[in-house]
């Protein structure tokens, strides 16, 4: 459908549309000269590019070029986007993981440096740090020190408890042999003196033999023997002439007493006027004593259980 130029516009300010556009002429080449078009009467009569009437008209300068209008639009929109992915920040639990096996391999990383180097450290501390270093290695210093003093003391102290226990046990073994001594479970030697009674006519009663062991025994006598039988604290004489007895064991004159004790003590003790050697003289008796550097107490008595006493000590 072809539109007429010389037709004038519907009232209104409209013009038509054209239902085909017209085709554009070819451009000419670079170099070439436009060939000239024979317009038209109402190419002659009406100017080119008249706006319609009503139609707002084009604003008048120099036109952007699209590559300008490109760039300008989007430096703001390339910040804006960059902007939104990066506040507020989006943590995944996959990055959270991530991120805390990172601190702690710097954190492992950070302290294997700081004790490789730490003569390096050292060698460039302030003097105020190196003098508080120097006052800590004194103080602990001292701390080992005073430790090592008291341990010394705990030994001293273990050895001194353990001589002491020792001795105690030595001292313990000697009171039982002593005390083995006095109740007859175990021989004894020493100095002393040797008493011998004779009894021609069988006058000695058994009372004369026990006058005689309290004299020898308030004159000091550790240890008394009568012909095999050992004397004791509880031992006891009964009978007279051929049926002497010493708890319950018979013996026979001469009575044989084997002492031990200091002989300066014992033979006065005897010899005293009134005592044993005067009172068996009377009898038709005599008595010797003989003083003697070594005298053996070999006699025992069977150890007893006591059937009523028992030790108070704790």
């Amino acid at each position: 459908m072809s539109v007429n130029p010389n037709e004038k516009p519907e009232p209104g300010g409209q013009r038509p549309e054209p239902a085909e556009r017209p085709e554009k002429p070819e451009q000419p080449g670079r170099g070439e000269k436009p060939e000239a078009v024979d317009a038209g009467p109402a190419d002659r009569t009406e100017p080119e590019d008249r706006p319609a009437e009503g139609a707002e008209s084009a604003p008048v300068g120099p036109v952007p070029s699209p590559e300008a209008g490109t760039g300008a639009r989007t430096a703001p929109d390339g910040r804006r986007r960059l902007a939104d992915a990066l506040w507020p920040p989006r943590v995944t639990r996959a990055q959270l993981v991530v991120a805390l096996l990172l601190a702690c391999l710097g954190f492992g990383l950070a302290i294997q440096v700081s004790s490789t180097s730490e003569g390096s450290a050292l060698r460039g501390a302030r003097q105020e740090d190196l003098v508080r270093i120097l006052d800590e290695l004194d103080d602990r210093t001292q701390r080992l020190e005073d430790e090592k003093t008291r341990l010394e003391k705990q030994r001293s102290e273990l050895e001194s408890s353990s001589d002491q226990a020792e001795e105690a046990r030595r001292q313990t073994a000697e009171k039982e042999r002593q005390l083995g001594i006095l109740a007859g479970t175990v021989a004894a030697e020493g100095p002393g003196i040797t008493l011998t009674v004779t009894d021609p006519v069988g006058a000695v009663e058994s009372d004369m033999l026990l006058d005689a062991i309290q004299e020898l025994r308030a004159a000091g006598a550790e240890a008394i023997q009568v012909d095999g039988v050992r004397v004791v604290a509880n031992s006891y004489f009964t009978g007279g002439g051929d049926d002497m007895r010493i708890d319950g064991t018979q013996v026979t004159a001469p009575y044989v007493f084997k002492v031990i004790g200091k002989p300066e003590d014992l033979e006065p003790a005897l010899n005293i006027p009134g005592g044993v050697v005067q009172t068996l003289e009377k009898e038709q008796a005599t008595a010797t004593v003989e003083r003697s550097a070594k005298i053996v107490v070999d006699a025992l008595r069977p150890v007893k259980r006591p059937d009523y006493a028992r030790s108070s000590s704790q």
